[in-house]
């Protein structure tokens, strides 16, 4: 029994980090389509077209439970896409945070640190007026962060000053109240975060939504089993990259997490 984990680069590995300690019982596969990173620069028509052609080849090859597509970007431009294409597929999506940001934050100022392609679409500001409609909500749209992340994963290093200066339009004030929440709409940003700590102008709470996810997907196979053990066997959890390339310092990462190279 397989469950699919899916983002542009490594980003996705916090949700598939979660998912292991809630589903420890199923057999891992993490797809990185990392020859389309990053996907907040493709077209969004011709990103939903590869999404689609790219699904049908991997469920046809690891046949999964679920699929849960950890990238705030592809959820929002092709899960619906994926759905009306593989009708008898789970799928499983990542939005931002916005509803508990709204309910948890005491200043009423939130800002969403995301990349451009989740800022700017309509879904986004949609959640916004769903469920922060009292509050200002600042969408930051970051061009390098996610860059950065992978960068750091794989060589233990970054550039804070860079990470400084993509999280500082986050920080909002009016003399008497300021922002004291970030959701954190991309699944690589979890690896900056506590560099983002340090180089934060003030405290502020930084949501990370990678553990909802996994408890999401989570739910979902548990109401499918029903009463079932969930006895299966376990095989080793494995990572495809569709660039089919992947460095010394990544294949080391991987197994950091558990993975090997499909």
């Amino acid at each position: 029994m397989t469950v699919l984990v899916f983002d542009s680069g490594i980003g996705g590995l916090t949700v598939l980090r979660e998912a292991r300690v809630l589903m420890a019982n199923r057999n891992f596969v993490y797809v990185a389509d990392d020859a389309a990173f990053p996907y907040g620069d493709w077209e969004e028509g011709a990103l939903c077209e590869r999404m689609v052609r790219l699904f049908g080849e991997l469920i046809a090859r690891w046949k999964p439970e679920i699929c849960v597509i950890a990238c705030n970007t592809a959820s929002t431009i092709g899960i619906s896409a994926l759905r009306e294409a593989y009708p008898d597929q789970e799928f499983v999506g990542t939005v931002p945070a916005i509803k508990p940001a709204a309910e948890r934050t005491s200043s009423g100022l939130v800002s969403v640190l995301a990349t451009p392609g989740t800022v700017k679409r309509q879904y986004t500001r949609d959640l916004i007026e769903q469920y922060a409609s009292k509050c200002h909500v600042t969408l930051v749209g970051s061009t390098k962060l996610a860059a950065l992340a992978e960068a750091y994963m794989r060589g233990g290093f970054t550039d804070e000053e860079a990470v400084k200066q993509e999280i500082m339009p986050c920080f909002v004030g009016d003399g008497i109240r300021r922002t004291d929440i970030v959701v954190l709409a991309c699944t690589h940003y979890p690896f900056l975060v506590n560099r983002m700590r340090k180089m934060a102008p003030w405290p502020v709470d930084w949501i990370d939504t990678s553990e909802a996810i996994a408890r999401r997907a989570s739910d979902l196979l548990q109401a499918k089993a029903g009463h079932e053990t969930g006895d299966f066997q376990q095989g080793e959890d494995i990572a495809y990259f569709t660039s089919g390339q992947q460095s010394s310092e990544t294949v080391q990462l991987l197994a950091g997490f558990g993975l090997k190279p499909a």
